[in-house]
């Protein structure tokens, strides 16, 4: 499910795209002078702790923080130490004193991957500091509420390189590591055959230790993600320099699937970070997880009857649906059941596609749905001038289609 359902792929392969975090605020236009100062200079230390980290400098790293948190900070530096950093920043976006020498500061932190990461991934934090002898220390640093935790807040972090992956994870047997590695090593030219435009050719995946883990990468209760075997984060339209996308596998629901299906999982993922530019609000979710499971399955000789076992007991039952999956139905947390159906519909939508009209008119249906200015339209206008058909006329085809591949 990337973006929108994505990996967690609820379900058969489910994906969420999960939109990174981003803490815009707070200091206002009656800040006060000595805010505006503290401002300044916060920003400016926090610049040379970013440079250190970087740098892997641990005396100029140390030189930010309180003896009472230096334990804390210190040991995620060293965590850090395996992460193939190449950027690391700071950006504050609000402060606030509270008395003399304490601030609160809200800031975005950005980073990026090493041969990976043409953007910065981001995500609010919130950093306490106290003042001493005129300079500020850094005491705390935690997600702002509803941000993510990052992987090496959780753990020693293990790193597998693949050919154009990257796996990071914490609290997993190297050898699963390494499998999962394969898997989107082998997704990538899947993926690029069947989508034609530039993207990067890489993925980077997250495993965290537990379900809860997940949950915490991506700023959400564990449980909401359970059954789910990956998300995709990303920000849609993001274009080449927008923040990073992740894949993030939660070990619990991954774990019970056999060969194929991890496969699946990974192709499916990695389709979302490689259409991440071209999907956007005016994406329906039946469009963007349907293209992922299309491309996952396409090359694999899976029939749909074999894909879409729960589409095909209700269209065997007399239940053929009367309109395409909306966004509402693809929902975690309800009737897993529907949920498949509505995957499984998508998935169809996109193979009717690619049979009666063409893979090449597919993909330039995909792209121009994203690039209209709204939802309002996007699929009609899209339906018209790519496949010279009307909505109506599709939604017609695609039961009939349902029809002849599950009956």
């Amino acid at each position: 499910m990337a973006g929108q359902g994505c990996g967690a792929r609820r379900s058969a392969v489910a994906c969420l795209l999960a939109l990174l975090f981003t803490v815009t605020g707070l200091v206002g236009c009656t800040e006060s002078p000595a805010a505006d100062t503290a401002s300044r200079e916060i920003q400016t230390l926090l610049d040379g702790h970013a440079r250190a980290l970087l740098d892997r400098d641990e005396p100029g790293f140390r030189a930010a923080l309180d003896p009472a948190y230096a334990p804390t900070a210190l040991t995620e530096f060293r965590r850090l130490g395996k992460v193939p950093l190449d950027g690391w920043r700071y950006r504050v976006t609000g402060v606030e004193r509270t008395g003399e020498s304490r601030a609160t500061v809200r800031a975005e932190l950005g980073y990026r991957l090493a041969d990976h990461d043409t953007g910065f991934a981001t995500s609010g934090r919130v950093l306490d500091l106290t003042e001493r002898d005129g300079r500020w220390y850094l005491t705390g640093d935690r997600p702002a509420e509803g941000a993510p935790r990052q992987l090496w807040e959780q753990g020693d972090v293990q790193v597998i390189r693949g050919s154009r992956s990257l796996v990071l994870g914490v609290g997993q047997d190297r050898e699963r590591l390494v499998e999962i590695k394969a898997a989107a090593d082998r997704a990538i030219p899947v993926v690029s055959e069947a989508w034609p435009a530039a993207w990067a050719d890489a993925v980077v995946v997250l495993v965290p230790g537990s379900l809860d883990g997940m949950g915490g990468l991506l700023g959400a209760p564990g449980a909401s993600y359970r059954g789910i075997a990956a998300v995709t984060t990303g920000e849609t339209a993001g274009g080449p320099e927008g923040p990073a996308d992740r894949v993030i596998v939660n070990p619990e629901a991954y774990g019970v699937l056999g060969a194929f299906g991890r496969q699946l999982v990974l192709t499916h993922e990695t389709v979302h970070v490689a259409t991440r530019a071209h999907t956007s609000p005016a994406t329906p979710v039946w469009l963007s997880e349907g293209f992922a499971d299309w491309v996952a399955y396409r090359g694999t000789g899976r029939s749909p009857a074999q894909g879409a076992p729960e589409l095909r007991r209700a269209v065997r039952a007399g239940d053929l649906p009367a309109r395409l999956p909306e966004d509402a139905d693809f929902g975690f947390g309800g009737d897993a059941e529907a949920l498949a159906r509505a995957y499984e519909g998508g998935w169809l939508a996109c193979a009717l596609i690619a049979e009666r009209w063409g893979e090449k008119e597919l993909t330039e249906f995909y792209r121009a749905v994203g690039a209209h200015p709204g939802r309002d339209g996007a699929v009609e206008k899209a339906l018209q001038e790519v496949l010279d058909t009307t909505p109506e006329e599709f939604t017609a085809a695609w039961r009939t289609y349902l029809g002849e591949r599950l009956g």
